[in-house]
């Protein structure tokens, strides 16, 4: 953009009226050297108006088009070099950048003083309110988990509603910006909204009081149909398919669209959102919804995926909309299953059917929860050897849309981690006592509102210990090839940890991180940003650190204790508990290919038609790329232990 302007001169005004401008007063119009009166046609001006060069042509739906206004009304505006401005009806109050396009739009207006959606509160996770979101731009996962879920810290909350507010404070201006290179076409009306550069905006509706953050490195586009009001759009995201925000927070390379709407919802990195409906929702990194006829209401979920007509309660008809719900990290919901809140679900399981208690499976994660007769029926640890939980925790990492280099979302990815494995722990000896205690002529026995089939208790004992065995000797064995001490590098990491929406880390630690902000220690964004990274940057250490404490509780000894024949025996566990796991998720994967799942193939033919059809357009269990995958960390897990354990002889 143009760094200085002038005034016009008598020439450039009788050439810019007889091209048919017109503007109540001349002399507030000020252009940039360079400027040339035949790249403006028809227009009309009001207020002061700053104009640039037009010079280079701009490319619109793939076609070259002379840079230049015609067709529109700019009031107290400024355009930058090489823009396009055409046939919008009133561009007022807008800082345009060079090469911008805004084309065949209607009202694109701000009016008085905005924050451009900054600042605005949503009612998150609990539609009764008491749990309120401010939005920003940098607004993050792990920032809105401590300010919705710590309203018992009201130093804290304050504090954070402080960096919010100052945040939003520096964003209020009387006038918006259209960014450099970004493309608004086909739009009726844009009111108080902030576009970032290189965005594109076709289409939409109607855009109130919001930001759409952008870079051209990481592109933002909000498409046909789009109604939003209060809203906050991150980058790399897609808006499009007719739908509707209202006080909705959408983070990074997130996709919605297909008629979805949501009210007082924050969805975060990566999320999607398609066909449904979300209320109250708190949605971290990887929340997924598809389908039409789900609603997602009153819920705190992350790396989730939502079946069809999914449907929760968080109404009781007494004292209002005031349950809420959560479903711990790697949740599913199955074909129209229901919850009703308050409920909380563990890590990693999957609920299918119709559920009228309210219970609490945290510590039973990888689990199965379905209705049996009316009744919620878990059975622990079955989703541990499942073919979906082992590609989740492989495509997450790999379906990371964010090219913004600026991450907002600080996220950890590993499917067993202290967050996972100290919850199975517990639940661990949860059911060994269970078992112990139930009657033998019982059926079932009672879990935090759940049942489960007595018998079932010792095969979850046996299946959890697989996977806390497998865990506990994977990040031993690791630590053995590195050649690193045995020993914990400190005492931050033990004890439990908590999942700040993707972020996980020792609770002590976010205590401390809690506290430091109360005492004004992280008064602004950038040390609350930097504070968060360090969390984020530890865990490898804090993992190790608390691996060594869950050792010495499994065994009785911490690493740095064993011997080198209790530190082979714990090598040869994990080599046994990791290939056995590896070859039942194989077994698993085998049934996706079983005569049952070759109905409807080769309809015309013979069994061998069927064969092949199937083979066509499914391949083979042999040939599977999945399938191939878990076979060879099968024999990476054999030839690194093979190595490990010659080192210790």
């Amino acid at each position: 953009m143009s760094a200085n302007h002038r005034s016009l001169a008598p020439d450039e005004i009788r050439a810019l009226e007889a091209g048919g401008s017109h503007a109540a007063d001349w002399s507030k119009v000020r252009v940039a050297e360079g400027f040339a009166p035949s790249a403006v046609r028809r227009c009309r001006f009001s207020g002061t108006v700053h104009l640039g060069a037009f010079r280079k042509p701009v490319t619109l739906h793939g076609i070259e088009i002379p840079s230049g206004l015609s067709d529109s009304h700019l009031h107290g505006c400024t355009i930058g070099d090489d823009a396009l401005i055409q046939q919008t009806n009133l561009l007022a109050h807008y800082d345009v950048g060079s090469g911008a396009v805004v084309s065949n739009c209607g009202q694109i207006v701000v009016e008085g003083e905005s924050a451009f959606g900054n600042g605005v509160k949503i009612e998150v996770w609990n539609e009764g309110g008491g749990r309120e979101v401010p939005i920003f731009e940098r607004l993050s996962a792990s920032f809105a988990y401590l300010i919705a879920c710590y309203r018992h810290r009201p130093g804290l909350v304050a504090a954070l509603e402080r960096i919010a507010a100052d945040y939003a404070a520096s964003k209020r201006s009387s006038r918006g910006t259209i960014g450099d290179g970004a493309r608004l076409t086909n739009t009726l009306i844009l009111r108080n909204v902030a576009i970032g550069p290189a965005a594109t905006i076709e289409g939409a509706q109607k855009l109130e009081n919001g930001t759409v953050c952008s870079k051209p490195e990481a592109p933002t586009t909000v498409g046909a149909g789009v109604v939003a009001h209060d809203f906050l759009i991150g980058t790399d995201s897609v808006v499009d398919g007719g739908a509707i925000l209202a006080r909705t927070f959408i983070g990074q390379g997130c996709r919605v669209g297909k008629q979805f709407s949501a009210e007082n919802t924050a969805f975060f990195a990566n999320g999607e959102a398609f066909h449904g409906e979300a209320v109250a929702l708190l949605a971290g990194p990887y929340s997924v919804t598809h389908h039409k006829g789900t609603l997602l209401i009153a819920g705190m979920l992350s790396f989730y995926n939502a079946g069809s007509g999914t449907n929760q309660s968080n109404h009781m008809y007494k004292l209002g909309p005031i349950h809420q719900g959560v479903l711990d990290r790697g949740s599913k919901t199955g074909s129209y299953g229901y919850l009703l809140w308050p409920a909380r679900v563990g890590a990693f399981s999957v609920v299918i059917g119709k559920h009228f208690t309210n219970f609490d499976t945290h510590h039973l994660p990888f689990s199965y929860l379905y209705d049996e007769g009316g009744k919620s029926v878990l059975t622990p640890a079955v989703n541990l050897f499942t073919v979906g939980t082992k590609r989740d925790g492989d495509k997450w990492p790999a379906r990371d849309r964010r090219k913004d280099p600026d991450r907002l979302d600080l996220i950890n990815f590993p499917v067993f981690s202290p967050l996972t494995v100290g919850p199975m722990m517990r639940g661990l000896a949860d059911l060994k006592e269970l078992y112990q205690n139930a009657p033998r002529d019982k059926e079932f026995v009672h879990y935090n509102g759940i049942a489960i089939k007595r018998l079932l208790c010792r095969t979850a004992i046996k299946q959890y210990e697989i996977g806390i065995r497998m865990y506990l000797g994977g990040v031993l064995a690791a630590r053995l090839e590195s050649g690193t001490s045995l020993n914990p590098t400190s005492a931050a990491g033990a004890g439990e940890w908590v999942d700040l929406l993707g972020l996980m880390a020792p609770k002590s630690e976010v205590e401390t991180l809690c506290a430091a902000i109360e005492r004004g220690e992280a008064k602004d964004l950038a040390s609350f940003e930097t504070r968060l990274k360090a969390l984020h940057g530890a865990y490898a250490e804090w993992e190790w650190n608390w691996v060594c404490g869950a050792w010495k509780d499994w065994s009785g000894k911490p690493p740095a204790e064993m011997s080198r024949e209790e530190l082979a025996r714990a090598v040869d566990e994990w080599q046994d508990s990791a290939v056995k796991l590896n070859n039942m998720i194989l077994n698993d994967a085998e049934k996706e290919f079983s005569p049952t799942t070759r109905i409807g193939f080769g309809l015309d033919g013979d069994p061998a038609a069927r064969d092949a059809d199937f083979e066509a357009v499914r391949g083979t269990f042999e040939g599977n790329k999945f399938v191939k995958g878990l076979q060879k960390d099968s024999e990476e897990i054999k030839a690194r232990a093979a190595k490990i354990l010659a080192k210790l002889k």
